[in-house]
Formats: C-alpha cells, sequence, structure tokens
C-alpha cells in the first residue's frame, strides 16, 4: 500500500487515494479539511526530492502554475512540504485525459478536435501571456472534463522564458514524439515551440496516427529535425483543406514559418469555424509536422550529443543515416502525387557537380524563357492576321441566381463559362444561390473575341445554423462557454429560479429546446437554478395559548415536543417557548415549549412525621433549629456528643423542611405530611 495513502499532510491534506503518476512525481486525490472540498495533491517522489535540481523544477511549476488564472489551466491552490514530502494542491478535475480519450473514441471528428485544439491554444495564449513556456504538451497533459472543457495541465517542465535558453543546453526535455525541433537541437525555445506540440496533437486527432515513428527517442528526435510526414488529408480526406493547412503551419519545423502566436493561430481557427472552406494565403507546401504520445522522456547528454552530431553532419553532408530517410521519403512518393511540393525541407547534403548542374539549368531555363516569348509573339502577329483580337462585353449580374439557373441559360452558356470557388455562409442569400462573383456584374470587360469568358462564383450554404446543445444541469459557465463556442453570434440571456431538483448556479431549462436550429444571432435563454427556495417563518407568542391551540398556529415550524413542570397556570398552558418573539426562522425549524400540569392537591388536615437529623462532629455544643417551611418547629442547643438529634414535625400537604446548626442551613429537604 502506498505510504502516504491515510497520510494528513500538514495537518490539513488527508491523502484519499493514487490517481496519476508522472516522471516526476505522484498525483492523489485528497481532502482538504480547512475548505471542506475534494482537490488533487502532487508529491514528489521520494527518490527525486533528495535532488536539489528535481525540488528546484518541482517548485518552479508551482511558481509558474500559481501565476496562472484561467479556465482551460488547471488552477494551483497551495505548494508546502512536510517532512520529505514536496507538494503542490492543485484543484481535482472530474475527467480523463485526451490521451485517454482517444484511445476509447478512436480517430475524432475533425469539428471535435476543432473544439478541442480551440481551447488548448486559449489556455496557452494565456500562458504565454505571463512568460510562461509550456515545454510539454501532449495529449497526457490535456484533461476533458464532463462537460466538454479542456484544461491544460502538468506544467511539469515549464519555465520562464527568460529562462528557457538556458535550460534547454543541458538536456531536451518533453516528450519526444511531440518535441519541437529546437528542442531536439538543444537550441532556443519560445511560445512557438508550444505552437508546434500543440500542432502535433491535433495532428493525432484529426488522423489518429503520429506523423513520427521510431526505435529510439534518437531516431525520432532526428526526424523532427530533418523528416516530413504524410499529410494528415492523405490519411484522412475528410479533413477540411484549410483545417490541414492549420495544422501543418503550427507544425512547421522552421520557427519562422509557423504562427508566431497563439492568438495568430486562434484567430485562423476562428476564420475557419466561421466558414470550412475558407482560402488562406499560404499553401501546403510551405509547412511539415511532427507526432507522438509517449510518456515524458528527457534525452541524456549522450542521446543530445548524437541528435547534435547528426544534425552538425547534414548539413556538412555527412550523414549515415540519410539514405534510411530518404529511402522513407522515397515511399511516401509513392502514395502522393505532390510530394514535390516539399521539396523545400529536404535539406538534402550538398553534392558533387551540383554547382554545374546548377549553370546548365539556368541556361537551359533561359533558352525556354527565349522560346516562349518568341512564341508569344507569334501568337499574337498571327491571331492579328487571322482576324482574332480583344473584344468588349458586359458582365452579366448572377447574385440571387443558383448554379443550375445559371448553367439552364442557353445565352450565358453560349459566351460564358462558370467556375465555383467554394460556399460560405450568407444572412442574405439563400441556400445554393450564387452569392458573390468575379468579375462583379454590370462591369464591361475585355477579352479573348470568339472565347468563352470565365465567372467565378461563390454560392451560398444559407444562414450559419446549429443544434441546440443539452445543456440540462450544466454550470453556467460551461453552458455559456459551449453556445459561445457554436460561433453564431448567439443573444445569450440569463434567467433564475428556484428548484429543489438542480442545484444553484446550474441550468434548469433552456429557451429554445435542444436539438432546435440556431440561426446567427438568435437569442437563447438560460434558467439556471437559484437552489432550493428558502422560506421563513416569523415567531409569534406562543405563551398564555394551551398546547394544542400553539400546535394549530405552527405555520410552517415543526413541534419538537413539550416539558411539563408544576405551575398555578391551568394544566396544559404554554409558560415559555424555545423560540423568541419576532425572529425570522427557515420553515422547518424546530420549536419546543414548557407547559403547565398545574399543582397537586394539598391535604386539608394537619399530618406529622419524625426525622432524625446527623449532628456535626466534634466536641461542645450547637445550636440546633428546624423549621417546617417558615414555622420554627425546633430550637435547641445539643451536645455534639449526641451524635443526632430527633424531633417530630407537623404540616399539611408537602413542604420544606430546613435544619440550622448555629445559625446556618445545613440540610433542605421535601417532606410530604400525611
Amino acid at each position: 500500500m502506498d505510504a502516504y495513502i491515510g497520510k494528513m499532510l500538514d495537518g490539513r491534506y488527508e491523502i484519499l487515494e493514487v490517481i496519476g503518476t508522472g516522471g516526476m512525481a505522484i498525483v492523489y486525490k485528497a481532502m482538504d479539511h480547512r475548505l471542506n472540498r475534494q482537490v488533487a495533491v502532487k508529491v514528489l517522489k521520494n527518490d527525486l526530492a533528495q535532488n536539489a535540481d528535481f525540488r528546484r523544477r518541482f517548485h518552479d511549476e508551482a511558481q509558474a502554475v500559481a501565476m496562472l488564472s484561467h479556465p482551460n489551466i488547471v488552477s494551483v491552490y497551495d505548494v508546502s512540504h512536510d517532512g520529505d514530502a514536496e507538494y503542490i494542491v492543485m484543484e481535482l478535475i472530474d475527467g480523463i485525459t485526451l490521451k485517454q480519450y482517444m484511445e476509447r473514441r478512436g480517430q475524432l471528428n475533425w469539428r471535435e478536435a476543432l473544439h478541442f485544439i480551440t481551447q488548448i491554444m486559449k489556455g496557452l495564449g494565456h500562458a504565454h501571456s505571463r512568460g510562461i513556456i509550456h515545454r510539454d504538451i501532449k495529449p497526457h497533459n490535456i484533461m476533458i472534463l464532463r462537460d466538454g472543457s479542456v484544461k491544460v495541465a502538468d506544467f511539469g517542465i515549464a519555465c520562464l522564458v527568460a529562462s528557457a535558453e538556458n535550460t534547454l543546453t543541458q538536456e531536451a526535455l518533453g516528450s519526444v514524439h511531440y518535441i519541437s525541433p529546437e528542442q531536439a537541437k538543444g537550441g532556443h525555445t519560445d511560445a512557438r515551440s508550444d505552437i508546434y506540440s500543440a500542432g502535433v496533437v491535433l495532428y493525432e486527432m484529426l488522423t489518429n496516427r503520429l506523423p513520427f515513428e521510431g526505435d529510439s527517442a534518437v531516431s525520432i528526435a532526428i526526424q523532427h529535425i530533418s523528416s516530413v510526414p504524410l499529410s494528415p488529408r492523405e490519411i484522412n480526406p475528410d479533413i477540411p483543406e484549410a483545417l490541414e493547412l492549420i495544422t501543418m503551419k503550427a507544425m512547421a519545423p522552421d520557427m519562422d514559418k509557423r504562427y508566431p502566436s497563439a492568438e495568430a493561430m486562434l484567430h485562423d481557427l476562428d476564420e475557419f469555424r466561421k466558414n470550412p472552406s475558407i482560402n488562406f494565403d499560404y499553401v501546403l507546401s510551405d509547412f511539415a509536422v511532427e507526432e507522438t504520445s509517449e510518456p515524458t522522456q528527457h534525452l541524456s547528454a549522450a542521446d543530445m550529443s548524437e541528435v547534435r552530431h547528426y544534425h552538425t553532419a547534414k548539413s556538412h553532408g555527412r550523414d549515415s543515416r540519410r539514405e534510411e530517410y530518404d529511402d522513407r521519403r522515397r515511399d511516401y512518393a509513392e502514395h502522393r502525387k505532390d510530394y514535390d511540393d516539399y521539396d523545400d525541407y529536404d535539406e538534402r547534403p550538398v553534392r558533387r557537380g551540383r554547382k554545374n548542374s546548377s549553370r546548365k539549368g539556368v541556361m537551359i531555363g533561359a533558352v525556354i524563357a527565349a522560346v516562349a516569348v518568341i512564341a508569344i509573339l507569334f501568337a499574337v502577329i498571327f491571331s492579328g492576321f487571322a482576324g482574332g483580337g480583344q473584344e468588349e462585353y458586359e458582365v452579366p449580374s448572377l447574385l440571387g441566381k443558383t448554379v443550375e439557373e445559371v448553367l439552364a441559360d442557353e445565352d450565358f452558356t453560349s459566351r460564358f463559362t462558370l467556375e465555383t470557388s467554394g460556399t460560405q455562409f450568407s444572412d442574405e442569400y439563400a441556400q445554393g444561390e450564387i452569392m458573390d462573383q468575379s468579375p462583379e456584374g454590370g462591369r464591361t470587360k475585355k477579352g479573348p473575341k470568339g472565347e468563352l469568358h470565365v465567372i467565378t462564383v461563390v454560392v451560398s450554404q444559407g444562414p450559419q445554423t446549429d443544434e441546440m446543445p443539452d445543456l440540462l444541469n450544466y454550470n453556467r459557465t460551461s453552458a455559456e462557454g459551449l453556445l459561445k463556442n457554436m460561433d453564431l453570434d448567439l443573444n445569450i440571456v440569463i434567467e433564475e429560479e428556484f428548484s429543489d431538483e438542480i442545484e444553484a448556479d446550474h441550468v434548469i431549462s433552456t429557451d429554445p429546446v435542444k436539438d432546435t436550429l440556431l440561426k446567427k444571432g438568435d437569442t437563447v435563454t438560460l434558467v439556471m437554478s437559484k437552489g432550493k427556495e428558502i422560506k421563513t417563518v416569523t415567531i409569534i407568542n406562543y405563551v398564555g395559548m394551551s398546547l394544542d391551540e400553539a400546535r394549530g398556529q405552527l405555520g410552517g415550524l415543526v413541534y419538537g415536543g413539550s416539558t411539563e413542570v408544576e405551575d398555578e397556570s391551568a394544566p396544559g398552558t404554554i409558560l415559555d417557548q424555545s423560540l423568541s418573539v419576532g425572529d425570522e426562522v427557515e420553515e422547518g425549524t424546530e420549536i419546543t415549549f414548557i407547559v403547565s400540569k398545574g399543582i397537586p392537591d394539598q391535604p386539608t388536615e394537619p399530618g406529622s412525621i419524625t426525622k432524625t437529623f446527623d449532628l456535626p462532629e466534634g466536641e461542645g455544643t450547637v445550636d440546633v433549629q428546624i423549621l417546617v417551611g417558615d414555622q420554627v418547629q425546633f430550637d435547641s442547643t445539643v451536645d455534639k456528643s449526641l451524635g443526632s438529634v430527633t424531633c417530630t414535625l407537623t404540616g399539611t400537604g408537602t413542604q420544606q423542611v430546613y435544619v440550622k446548626f448555629d445559625g446556618i442551613v445545613k440540610y433542605t429537604e421535601t417532606v410530604t405530611f400525611s
């Protein structure tokens, strides 16, 4: 059994069970008895706690994450130590890792991948704005909550930007399958290193595979530096082209070709979400990718030396492993026609004779260019003799028409040809109608006489719509977040009601209801629970009422019983109550009463009783006085040596008997005379 289970750290955190194990620490579920909440406690492993460097890095994590406050980052509450235990207290996440989620689901739908990567980038954007690089982004460090929201966790090797370069010159940190090329080379890292790793995570979600595999961490690291993976759409053709471009740009080996910031990548993700057919101003041949899913690995100095040796030798044409990777590239080429688009990233070693080849290429190019110029001049001159040339024509307006309607117009097809450049959402044009064209309708253009003139159009997808999600029992933050992520610019209205079934600040109902089709700008009303309604009761004066009368006027109070005492009041009369008159108390509060049971009947004839009382110990005499009520019935000086004194007392009913020695009451007794 784990030594920490059942242990109380700092007299506050009770360790309950193990919920995770990492390279540096063990994570436990614990109870914070001071704030009465469950938390996650991350305890540095004992064998590492003795190492000053590991302790430093462990505390660096806490200090870094404690600076962050964002819904997509796991919160840190406390950092401390108890004896040999170095630990961090974090929020307890009710969910699973993205890696576990992918293992269960397999290849994710691209919409789901888009939902996850957007939240990951929001969290990273916040961290980067605070000068913090995560450096270990991978599916294992991304938590998926039950409501579908995402939190970035485990800043175990995060560092401040100012110190990033120094640490990386010592060792390459992070999971080797997701490590950026600059990390693999032990070079300078910045926020773009996290963007690279996030791109790999997106690649894995979209394709259900890693871009680079190998027999060792070193071989995988080398591929990050020099190789090119298959494009996502070659693995899964259902991936939208624009999302593939975003993925490849995030994973570009050249840092300068990546997104410069998380905000820049979020901008493209947002534009893609609004219009999946969007055309970006970059192409696939500009980028390359990488991916992995192994636990965090730290490359040794020897490993890093081997990687750096490879990288240096490659730049001088001396790499003994190059053939292996060239073979891999040739294998890829057999499966894709546009492989040559990636030649900019091949970085092949310089070979003998290349300079001469380049010169020959320039000469051949010049000859081809000259021939092309001559051909163009010939065509122009020939067309002039043939009666060709330019003609003016008016561009018809196609807006609001369907492609089918346009192509059914013989007058149009006799003079023009129609090309479509994609679709976009539109609030103005119905689905299938042409919403934009180039050139614009009504303009006069010039073109080759006797040829069909091209008009390029964009077709409307109609208003952007989505189905209303089922938000019952979602908390307010999660419900609003899901609605905002739909990118419909919804007008969210909050109303509140009391509920005995739904927890406070959780959704009771929505208007419209789930599965209703939503359009851009629609209003969605979230009815949030205020919890159980607390009704109060004002306490009235029950004193003087009979018990039965009072119980009939309790209202929302609960009768808690009564105590009977002797009193001159009529039996059953309330003498006192447990709650003060005028107080406001919650319905269901208990109230009790003190009730009179009257006075028992007293005998009318006097009676007598003989009583013996012990005398004080010692020598000499004592003045003894015995009273029944306020009447003295014995008054005499008695020698203590007698030990006791006996007298007959008379009275009626039940009365108090007082015994005084030397004027001081020593005994009191209730006596009933009969």
